[in-house]
């Protein structure tokens, strides 16, 4: 009895350090195991809800996981941005950000919920994209030069809208104004979205925005670009020229979008996220509807975006100090 009760005690501690022994499956290589939180921090139908809606869809079926999409807009995108900053660190919660969220907002606002650098896990740079200065349809100026003969004569009358105080479309305008000499004022909105239905109801003269949002009320006719911002004319408006070609020499400005992840987020888990992005960005139906809106894709990973983001900050520190642009 006594040999059999010691031969059952050594099956038994066996047993139980062959388990302890067992590698155990982290959390990290079970992820993702339930939807993943896509922040959009501006409104829906803007720029970046067009591209952050695609790429959501479209990773959602390499990750085995709906990426469910939240706008939260407000502030240039800060108020989404904090949120993420906030969230979780477990990779259930991303964000889809962008020159103003991670380039303008850390030198514009004097107090920021976030912290650009530190908050985040950076995950990818996903895009550029150039900006078009755009009227009514049926505004009477057709170039840079016949609207900033038409608006020097009285400024008051034509203001121009922006997608927020902060936002690119913000400093692009400030930046006109500062090298075009012509006074216009600034109305900013919670999005680009409001602005740009008082820009094709001529309640505005003008907007500044990345061609990604404006293209499709562009193709319909009821807003008319009368210029680009780029060194270069864009492929998806090859007729329309640029700022420089048109006078303001020194005029250049654009956008990129970002995707970053609490601070903290498992390294396994953001090169996942990562690599699902590459590969989606490298279909030929995705890389054709990115060029389509606008975008020019230029995916990166972690290490290129932090180095991406330590020179964008304080280029567009510069451009802030140009243009003088406050936060009103």
């Amino acid at each position: 009895m006594q040999n059999y009760l010691r031969i059952a005690s050594l099956m038994v501690a066996m047993t139980v350090g062959a388990l302890s022994a067992a590698p155990a499956v982290s959390a990290e290589q079970k992820w993702p195991e339930r939807p993943i939180r896509m922040v959009i921090p501006f409104a829906a139908g803007g720029g970046t809800d067009v591209l952050g809606r695609m790429l959501a869809q479209k990773m959602s079926e390499g990750l085995g996981q709906p990426i469910v999409v939240e706008n939260k807009p407000g502030a240039g995108g800060s108020v989404g941005t904090a949120d993420v900053a906030k969230a979780t660190p477990d990779g259930y919660t991303i964000l889809l950000g962008s020159s103003s969220t991670h380039g303008i907002n850390p030198v514009l606002y004097s107090k920021l919920p976030y912290d650009a650098i530190n908050d985040f896990e950076p995950i990818a740079l996903i895009a550029t994209n150039k900006f078009v200065m755009a009227v009514p349809g049926k505004f009477p100026a057709n170039n840079l030069q016949e609207f900033i003969t038409l608006t020097k004569a009285d400024p008051e009358k034509y203001p121009y809208a922006s997608s927020g105080n902060g936002t690119t479309s913000h400093l692009a305008g400030a930046l006109f104004v500062k090298q075009s000499g012509v006074p216009l004022a600034h109305i900013p909105y919670k999005s680009n979205v409001p602005g740009l239905n008082d820009l094709m109801a001529g309640r505005v003269a003008v907007m500044f925005d990345n061609i990604t949002a404006m293209q499709g009320q562009i193709q319909a006719g009821m807003v008319k670009p009368i210029a680009t911002t780029g060194e270069t004319r864009s492929p998806i408006l090859p007729d329309v020229p640029t700022m420089k070609e048109q006078g303001l020499q020194d005029y250049q400005i654009g956008g990129w979008f970002v995707l970053m992840a609490p601070a903290k987020t498992p390294k396994a888990i953001t090169q996942r996220i990562y690599e699902e992005l590459k590969k989606v960005v490298s279909q030929k139906d995705v890389h054709d509807r990115m060029v389509a809106i606008g975008a020019d894709p230029q995916v990166e990973g972690p290490d290129d975006l932090r180095k991406h983001l330590a020179t964008e900050i304080p280029r567009w520190k510069e451009i802030v100090d140009l243009a003088g642009a406050k936060v009103d």
